[in-house]
């Protein structure tokens, strides 16, 4: 898929990136995986999310199961394919650019702020999956959407700064950005912003686990 997409942007488009135009496609390619690292976990998590108590009736039904606990799997398992995505990503930045910055040091932890929100995506729609079940099929199309609507293809900077601000409230753009800035400028990451979102995303995650606990006694009924 990175090949598709540095061939249609980069071959078709003649997409540049900008501060690395004169590293051609190779530069381009970087920039996008690592979007596509942050955009892939969100879209895993996403994806499965509204099925995951669904597809699972007897642990709700007939056995004494913390149902909560399959949204930390659907999460671990985004990660396992996390870090394959990622030593990828340092393998090819090793090979293009003959070393790697200190700052990709940095990088678990900018990961590691992420993961509450994901949590919090996970239990909000396993729960409404359970009573609204044509929620899988509206996830698809906002996934979809979603990775358009993140700066994946393309830096915030291109953008107009009326649009730069709506694209900052993308829960997305801030860990992509940071990504960026730690594996492929050489920039640690912005300590007091990334904070504030690890809070704001830890917030995220007790209201959708609130929200799961307070729905789970009509899992039964329903399913």
């Amino acid at each position: 898929m990175l090949g598709v997409y540095s061939f249609v942007f980069v071959g078709v488009f003649r997409a540049s990136w900008p501060g690395a135009e004169k590293g051609g496609g190779v530069e381009f390619a970087l920039q996008v995986f690592a979007g596509l690292v942050v955009f892939n976990l969100f879209a895993e998590v996403a994806n499965r999310a509204p099925n995951l108590v669904v597809e699972q009736p007897n642990l709700v039904k007939k056995v004494i199961f913390p149902v909560e606990l399959l949204t930390w799997v659907t999460v671990l398992s985004g990660l396992f394919h996390l870090v394959i995505s990622v030593a990828s990503l340092l393998l090819v930045l090793l090979i293009a650019r003959g070393g790697l910055p200190v700052t990709a040091l940095a990088l678990p932890l900018v990961l590691s702020a992420f993961l509450p929100f994901l949590l919090g995506v996970g239990w909000f729609l396993s729960a409404l999956g359970v009573f609204v079940r044509d929620v899988g099929q509206m996830m698809n199309m906002i996934v979809s959407l979603t990775m358009f609507m993140s700066p994946v293809f393309y830096s915030v900077s291109t953008l107009n700064v009326r649009w730069q601000f709506w694209m900052n409230l993308n829960p997305l753009t801030l860990i992509i950005e940071q990504v960026r800035a730690v594996v492929l400028l050489g920039q640690w990451p912005a300590w007091s912003t990334l904070g504030l979102y690890a809070l704001l995303a830890c917030a995220f995650a007790a209201a959708g686990a609130i929200f799961f606990q307070l729905t789970r006694k009509g899992f039964a009924d329903v399913l």
